[in-house]
Formats: C-alpha cells, structure tokens, sequence
C-alpha cells in the first residue's frame, strides 16, 4: 500500500521469554554432557520439565554458537557370519548379550581395562567390571553374578579374544543352557552394539576426565553406568534411557492399603 520493497522494512523476532532460562539450563547441560548434541540435549530438558522440540533448542544452540559433534563416519556392510548382528538379532530381553574389554590408563601410566556387557534389546548395560588385569576366570566370576540377578540369556556375543574362546569360558557357558556366539576373526563391526556401547564410553567419560587411581576410575565408571541406564536418552530408543528408575508409591491410590516395601537396592550384591 505504501510502495515499500519488502526488504526495506522486516518484523524482528522477539523470542519468547523464558528463552534465557531455557538456553542457561542448555548451556549447563552442554557443559556437563560435552559429546551431547541439541537433540539429546532437549531429551534432558523435557525430562527436566520443559515443553519443547527439537527445532526450538537447534535454533538457540546454534545462536549460541555451540559446537555439534562430529557425525562417526560411515562403515563398511557387515558380514553375514553367524554371529555377527546381523544374522542374530535379539528378539526380546535377555535374548542377547554382548561383551568386550576396554583398555585406559590412570595418572600414573598404568593401564587398567574394563570388561562391559550390555543387553543388545534393552541397550542396558548390564556390568562393567574395572580391574588391572582381567582374565577367563573374571569373565566368568562377572557373568555369574549377572545371571543370578537377571537369568540366563540365549546367546552371549564376543569376538574371539582369549579371554573368551578359552575352553573354560565356554565349556562354563555351555553347561549352564547358553550358546556362544563368536564373530568373524578380525570384523569387530560384527558386534556392533557392544563396540558402540564401548565408543560412548571411551568419548563420553574415558577420553574426558583423569584418573588419578583404579579406585577411582572404578567409582567414576560405575556412576557413568548407573547414568547411561537410567538418565541418559538414545537415540536408538526415541530419546528414553533404557532402564529409567521407577518409583513405587507406598499406599493404594485409595489409601486403605499399604504395599510391601521393596528391598533395598544396596542389598544385592554390587557389580561393577
């Protein structure tokens, strides 16, 4: 109506105004969570309350210029071997386990290692036991403290490390009503979901932070597992941590019964 070029004259955006209590709280989760990008960002954040999508939070992570990690790059098919994740798929919980070592180094130089299993259907990790040295004889010592919690699985997934070919390993596993599946020799992208598991790991706490002694690699360790099931959204799962914790209310809703309290955590054996 006035003759104006539209470029002349724009609506600024105002931006809403709890857009800086939500990029302070951002910021904080950013820092704490340094290998997190926007979008498992704004999973904390609607765990923490907010309602929010994912394009609200890219918008203001990027105006505050913070960094997105990199994109892992694109691997090569796997093989169809018969214990690889392709051929077997866990079809449900317990069905499936997976496990492998990790190595690191305290302050000092020393290594440690860490031996991790995880469900591959829940994406629970199970254990990880942090030791300086582990062996057949730790394999099996962890392996039976998990299937007294959780039950025996189908199929435990490995490559063919020593530690798990050996005849004990397997000839314990065996009696006990599960099968092994080894992977191809050399193909560590056939166990997939553990070396994922271990890459997270490695980024998220291992390449992160500096331990000092075993002792505390082992609390540190732990503490990150308990928050990887419990707290930490996957992508793989819609943004939900595998294993969240449940609260169990002490009365009936109508309040004329009262339930049986649960045991305490603290009374199972600890894994570590």
């Amino acid at each position: 109506m006035l003759g104006q070029h539209r470029c002349t004259q724009r609506h600024i955006p105002r931006g809403r105004e709890d857009d800086d209590r939500l990029v302070a709280e951002m910021t904080e989760l950013a820092c704490r969570y340094g290998r997190y990008g926007y979008r498992r960002i704004a999973a904390l954040l609607r765990q923490a309350g907010w309602k929010l999508n994912a394009k609200r939070v890219e918008r203001l992570w990027r105006r505050e210029g913070l960094k997105v990690p990199v994109r892992q790059p694109k691997r090569a098919r796997l093989w169809l071997h018969d214990g690889s994740c392709v051929r077997l798929r866990a079809e449900g919980a317990d069905h499936v386990w997976s496990y492998d070592f990790v190595r690191h180094r305290t302050y000092d130089g020393r290594a440690f290692r860490t031996l991790n299993v995880r469900d591959e259907f829940t994406h629970e990790s199970l254990a990880i036991r942090v030791r300086r040295r582990l062996c057949s004889t730790d394999v099996i010592a962890v392996l039976t403290d998990l299937f007294l919690l959780r039950g025996i699985p189908a199929y435990i997934r490995s490559d063919n490390g020593p530690e798990f070919v050996a005849a004990a390993v397997r000839q314990w596993i065996a009696s006990v009503g599960a099968h092994t599946a080894f992977i191809e020799p050399g193909s560590p992208w056939e166990n997939g979901y553990i070396e994922s598991f271990n890459a997270r790991l490695r980024d998220e706490l291992l390449n992160g932070g500096i331990f000092y002694t075993l002792r505390e690699a082992q609390v540190l360790i732990e503490a990150w597992r308990r928050h990887y099931n419990a707290v930490r959204p996957h992508g793989s799962l819609g943004y939900r941590p595998p294993a969240p914790k449940v609260i169990i209310p002490s009365i009936w809703p109508s309040g004329s019964a009262t339930l049986r309290r649960p045991p305490r955590l603290t009374d199972a054996p600890e894994i570590h």
